[in-house]
């Protein structure tokens, strides 16, 4: 860290130098700026999930509890896998006292991820969450929350890489005196943010195979960006007694190991595919049903209505003709309806009620003549 240091990035001309204060003092007390860039991040991790929570498959609550638990213990995570690598600083000795001093730095972002997912077995356990659903909820956060926090390492001048002279360098001036860094913090923030609009587009275009694949590409794209960028920083915590640098190491077994695990759940999980792949096999499915119902309602129709003649009239004939023979047998078909339910009603077929009407109306005319020949008769009288 070189707190006092001007900050400069030649690539946008020479008057384009920063001499940015660490943190400013409210009621006596100093509130630094690597605090609140850290605070933000939640912050706008934070909202970013309330705002998505139906894709997580979680409620409001849940995501207040995730909140008020993983902050403070992602904190003291990021605190404990700072001190493990640095032992002789907080464990020597007459240092203890350093272990609470969080004012005075030592975070690392693997030991927050660590913490926090521990903590999320925990809660899934209790409140019967799948966990895959909580780890995915966290991928996104962590996306935002890193992309964000890394602005304060550029307010306290660290998290650079080695020296370099690629136009994008940044120079640190201190003592009149001028070096020129690859600005690590930068990398590491825009490939978050590369990362997030990546599987943000892909959540929202494609259905979610399986809970935890959005955490699992997050600890791939992650490890896979960590371990490239580690290579560069000068300030790594080194495994004790070795020259390895203990987060590259983990960033490189953790990009191994979600990529296999991608692999996979990719293959043995069912393929649901896209929401609109999803949509379109049930409408296939549903439109085959439909089809099988209409073509056996179009079979009886046909044996009911059709006969060889019409059949073959049909096939030489135009579309008007179609049209005008269809239109005469509605007709004839609500005339042969009518005749059909008397016959249901009396339990006679048509023929009974021809011969019936026949009988009806002799009787009628058999009664008719007999009147008229008594009227006859009397007139005569």
């Amino acid at each position: 860290m070189r707190p006092d240091a001007y900050i400069s990035f030649p690539l946008f001309g020479d008057s384009f130098i920063f001499d940015l204060p660490r943190y400013f003092t409210l009621f006596g007390f100093n509130i630094y700026f690597y605090g609140i860039f850290i605070s933000a991040g939640y912050a706008l991790a934070g909202i970013y999930i309330y705002k998505r929570r139906e894709l997580f498959g979680l409620t409001k609550d849940n995501i207040f509890d995730i909140l008020l638990i993983a902050i403070p213990c992602g904190l003291i995570g990021a605190r404990l896998y700072y001190m493990l690598f640095n032992f002789d600083r907080f464990f020597a000795a007459g240092q203890w006292g350093n272990i609470l001093r969080f004012r005075d730095g030592g975070l690392a972002v693997y030991g927050g991820i660590i913490a926090s997912g521990l903590v999320f077995i925990i809660y899934s356990r209790v409140k019967k969450i799948p966990l895959g659903s909580l780890l995915d909820a966290a991928g996104f956060g962590l996306f935002i929350g890193q992309a964000v926090g890394r602005w304060g390492n550029f307010i306290n001048r660290e998290a650079f890489g080695v020296e370099t002279d690629l136009p994008w360098k940044m120079g640190l001036t201190t003592a009149g005196v001028t070096r020129y860094y690859h600005p690590a913090f930068l990398y590491e923030s825009l490939w978050n943010i590369t990362g997030l609009i990546i599987i943000h587009i892909f959540s929202k275009k494609s259905r979610t195979k399986y809970p935890g694949q959005y955490f699992l590409f997050y600890v791939a794209w992650y490890g896979l960006g960590r371990f490239m960028i580690e290579g560069l920083r000068t300030d790594s915590l080194m495994i004790p007694g070795t020259d390895m640098r203990a987060s590259q190491w983990l960033a490189a077994i953790s990009f191994f190991t979600a990529i296999g695990l991608l692999i996979y759940f990719h293959f043995k999980s069912p393929k649901t595919g896209s929401i609109e792949a999803g949509d379109e096999n049930e409408d296939e499915d549903v439109d085959e049903e439909f089809d099988d119902e209409f073509d056996d309602e179009d079979d009886i129709d046909a044996e009911d209505k059709e006969s060889a003649d019409d059949i073959a009239e049909l096939d030489g004939a135009t579309e008007e003709e179609i049209e005008n023979e269809a239109m005469d047998e509605d007709i004839d078909a609500e005339d042969a309806e009518s005749a059909d339910e008397l016959a249901e009603i009396d339990g006679a077929s048509a023929e009974d009620l021809d011969e019936e009407s026949k009988e009806d109306t002799e009787e009628e005319t058999k009664k008719d003549e007999e009147e008229t020949k008594e009227e006859n008769e009397n007139g005569k009288l």
